[in-house]
């Protein structure tokens, strides 16, 4: 029992369309500049840091509360009739 596909890739094209995705990514990674996050610019005025509650508050807690509260409001406000 052989299995037949309708379309076949050779093994020529598949090397090519590799070495195209490989070689544009490695050209990509070559041309760009680093960030040079580490040299601060001349109007850099970093505000203090956050503490690990207002950070798990701000990051985790909010977006929660707001999907519960979209959640709940969908639900409620479904006007669609209750199929049994």
């Amino acid at each position: 029992m052989a299995v037949r596909y309708g379309c076949t890739v050779d093994k020529k094209n598949a090397m090519r369309a590799g070495a195209v995705a490989a070689g544009t990514t490695l050209m990509m990674l070559l041309m760009s500049s680093p960030a040079l996050a580490l040299t601060p610019d001349d109007g850099d005025d970093p505000g203090p840091g956050l503490s690990v509650i207002e950070t798990i508050g701000l990051y985790v807690v909010i977006p929660l509360a707001l999907f519960g509260i979209i959640a709940g409001l969908v639900m409620v406000l479904d006007k669609s009739k209750k199929q049994v």
